[in-house]
């Protein structure tokens, strides 16, 4: 029977996991014990040995040895190989799981879609159910001791119901050196073709979902076999369990406590006991047990699957949703909230404390806004406002248009242009106060940072290239026209 903790660990209290140690059904203790005092044994007698029965010349020889053994274990990569050899065995172990063929998708669609009160109705649904039943035991059969235990024969199959006397005979008369778990499902296909023609599938798209739901259901059954037909590789098994073996074949010999080698030097520590080494193998030689108990699920080990308890359950609950709920619902009334705007189911006083917690809305509603008033208000948008930029950038988009080519600004030093108003309409009232102040405003600090700098390259260079005006839109709707400076115009 599978072990579930599960409610222990609901919550994490104090000494709450420290009490799943003392279990033994399912336990580590369980899986090891046996090898443990095979290696506790063979420990013992080598150090009886070394202690009681060598010679001072036999003790130096062997504890040279040991010190090889010592260091040969530093060379086999104990927890590369097992970490990966088990994570692979983990994610296999679960893959199975959700592998194992449940009925309850197609069993809906069946009870929906295959209509009918009468006799042949109730006989369409529980046929079509029952041979989705038999694939999967067909199928456990062939993959779990405990299922083949269950139903060693065919007869076993018949006499549980799952399959009829006519149904067997035909069963065995189709020939296939393959296993012939898929045979219910061909059944299944036909039945449900036969019911479509006599109208009991009322369109073809209730078929077509019947045959899908059918197909996952057989692709479960499928996988579940290949799973169990290709293994991991039997070398992989091989090196991982000789590298466990021969890792504490060396501990057994070098982890002893030796006496030193010259008179006068210092020994180390002897314990009698190596409680060190007892640890590295139980967790090592504990891991590899891990791996080799879920490495086939469907077994017999106390964690594997309840193959049996499911095949129960798939039954019972298929039946019983095809037949006995096919068409009987409770009456369709009222809720409790039919009149409230919002729900609120009642708590009870074991979790009445939960009603004072907020709801949560998001991590950003915690935020505190520590900066300025001004800082969060809102400001509209407008034609005439100056644009944010970038101090790097700000100089070259200063009067931004596509129609500047690029080619220009590598021409001169000197990369802001120049803003010049309109030579066009010069009436006061289409001019914007604010765009001329401020073009005038860069113009007179481009110029002084050019007098400024006497150094620069930019007031040094005597040659003066003009370039083209550039016709651009102002947001105030006036032409202005953006000169290119060149390389040494001020």
């Amino acid at each position: 029977m599978t072990v579930s903790y599960t409610l222990k660990v609901a919550n994490s209290r104090f000494w709450g996991f420290s009490k799943l140690l003392f279990r033994w059904k399912g336990s580590i203790y369980k899986l090891l014990y046996k090898e443990f005092i095979v290696f506790v044994v063979l420990y013992a007698l080598l150090s009886i040995i070394y202690r009681r029965l060598l010679t001072e010349e036999q003790k130096r020889l062997y504890t040279k040895v040991a010190q090889y053994c010592n260091r040969s274990t530093d060379l086999i990569p104990m927890s590369f190989v097992l970490g990966f050899y088990v994570t692979l065995i983990v994610n296999r172990w679960w893959a199975q799981y959700t592998s194992i063929p449940l009925p309850d998708q197609l069993m809906c669609v069946i009870s929906s879609n295959v209509h009918g009160k009468d006799e042949r109705g109730r006989i369409l649904r529980r046929t079509l159910v029952r041979y989705v039943n038999l694939s999967a035991v067909l199928i456990l059969r062939s993959v779990s001791t405990r299922v083949l235990k269950r139903f060693p024969t065919m007869d076993h199959v018949v006499e549980a119901g799952f399959m009829t006397q006519d149904e067997r005979k035909q069963f065995e008369s189709l020939y296939s050196d393959f296993n012939k778990y898929w045979i219910p499902c061909v059944w299944f296909t036909n039945l449900a073709a036969q019911a479509r023609r006599d109208g009991r599938i009322r369109d073809d798209v209730a078929l077509r979902l019947l045959m899908d739901e059918l197909n996952l259901f057989r692709a479960k059954c499928s996988m579940l076999f290949h799973y169990d037909w290709i293994s991991i590789p039997l070398v992989y098994t091989q090196v991982v369990t000789i590298a466990v073996y021969s890792f504490f074949a060396f501990c057994l010999i070098g982890r002893q406590f030796l006496e030193p080698l010259e008179p006068g030097q210092e020994a180390d520590l002897d314990m009698y006991v190596p409680l060190s080494t007892l640890l590295q193998f139980f967790f090592y030689a504990g891991w590899l047990k891990v791996a080799e108990q879920i490495i086939n699920p469907f077994g017999e080990d106390d964690d594997d699957f309840e193959t049996n308890k499911l095949i129960d359950r798939n039954l019972q609950v298929s039946l019983l949703s095809v037949d006995d709920m096919y068409q009987n619902l409770p009456p369709a009334t009222k809720d409790k909230y039919w009149n409230e705007s919002a729900a609120q189911p009642p708590y009870t006083i074991a979790t009445a404390a939960e009603t004072l917690k907020p709801s949560f809305l998001g991590s950003t509603f915690d935020m505190r806004m520590t900066e300025d008033m001004e800082q969060s208000q809102t400001v509209e948008a407008s034609p005439n406002m100056a644009r944010t930029q970038t101090p790097l950038l700000s100089r070259f988009l200063a009067a931004a248009s596509p129609a500047i080519s690029i080619k220009n600004f590598g021409r001169g030093g000197r990369a802001t242009p120049h803003l010049r108003r309109a030579r066009g309409d010069s009436s006061a009232h289409s001019e914007d106060p604010e765009a001329v102040s401020r073009i005038e405003e860069e113009e007179t600090e481009d110029e002084e940072s050019q007098r400024g700098s006497p150094h620069s390259p930019k007031a040094s260079n005597k040659q003066k290239e003009k370039l083209p005006l550039i016709q651009v839109e102002a947001p105030s709707t006036e032409s202005i026209e953006i000169e290119q400076p060149g390389a040494g115009e001020p």
